[in-house]
């Protein structure tokens, strides 16, 4: 999962509010620089995200029979490349709210969107600031190289860049997020608990898929995204949005509107096995 980064210059700050940009007087009074602008905030802060550096088991070690395995499962899924579930990891790269309502649409059998789930839209949103900045801080804790540097060689499914290769392996943000999507869904739509989190393991393989996490980060991911949404749960404001977003997609599906039968079939038989 992509880092927060945020920096804005002073004249950007000034261009953004509307204020004009005068050339200086000879003898300028002193005027005080605009206050920052706050971070977006989510559900949790830094006191209160659970302490996955903690949680989850150390990351597989240099030479280990964990970071073998891990290295055999690379190679191994190579032989992917070019075929639908190929296809499926590439899909699922983009992990923004609005790219996780169309991936689960099939899953909880109703078409999701930020237009049709408003209320859904906005809560996955704050989730994905909490998870980025989680992730984030225990990425740096364990340091560990994604699996193609491990190898040495071997296409993934997506750019090779500069910015890919600097964000650890150790765990998968995207398994996090996914996983945690999946649960905090399934206790929606209990019903459909079954194909959302298959639809949530297939999410987090794909990272293994797409040849840019291996196996161990996927199993730390799903933990660390049962970990977060324990955490999120204990926040009023967080179980108070969950009604309204249960009640939402309540609605949405006693409209009878269903997503497209051919994409849900053709993404069922990828999902429905572990491929590897």
């Amino acid at each position: 999962m992509q880092r927060i980064l945020i920096g804005l210059s002073l004249t950007a700050v000034l261009a953004a509010t509307g204020v004009a940009i005068a050339q200086p007087a000879p003898a300028p009074a002193a005027v005080s620089a605009p206050a920052p602008r706050p971070l977006p905030s989510g559900y949790l802060n830094p006191q209160t995200w659970p302490d996955a550096a903690l949680i989850l088991p150390p990351a597989p070690a240099s030479g280990s029979a964990r970071e073998a395995q891990d290295q055999a499962v690379f190679k191994a899924t190579r032989a992917l490349e070019g075929g639908p579930r190929w296809s499926l990891a590439q899909n699922d790269v983009p992990s923004l709210p609005a790219n996780m309502l169309k991936d689960f649409s099939c899953a909880v059998g109703t078409p999701m969107s930020p237009e049709a789930t408003p209320k859904l839209m906005a809560m996955l949103s704050k989730m994905g600031i909490d998870a980025s900045r989680e992730v984030s801080a225990v990425k740096d804790v364990f340091k560990r190289q994604r699996p193609y540097i491990i190898a040495g060689d071997g296409n993934i499914c997506t750019p090779k860049s500069d910015s890919l290769a600097a964000s650890p392996d150790y765990p998968s943000g995207h398994a996090t997020w996914g996983w945690a999507v999946a649960l905090f869904l399934a206790e929606m739509a209990p019903d459909r608990a079954t194909p959302i989190l298959v639809r949530g393991r297939a999410f987090g393989e794909s990272r293994v898929v797409c040849g840019v996490h291996s196996v161990s980060a996927i199993e730390a991911g799903r933990t660390n995204g049962g970990a977060l949404l324990a955490t999120w749960r204990g926040n009023p404001t967080f179980r108070a949005d969950m009604e309204g977003v249960r009640a939402e997609l309540e609605a949405l599906r006693k409209t009878g509107a269903t997503p497209d039968a051919a994409m849900c079939k053709a993404e069922a038989e990828q999902t429905a096995k572990t491929p590897w």
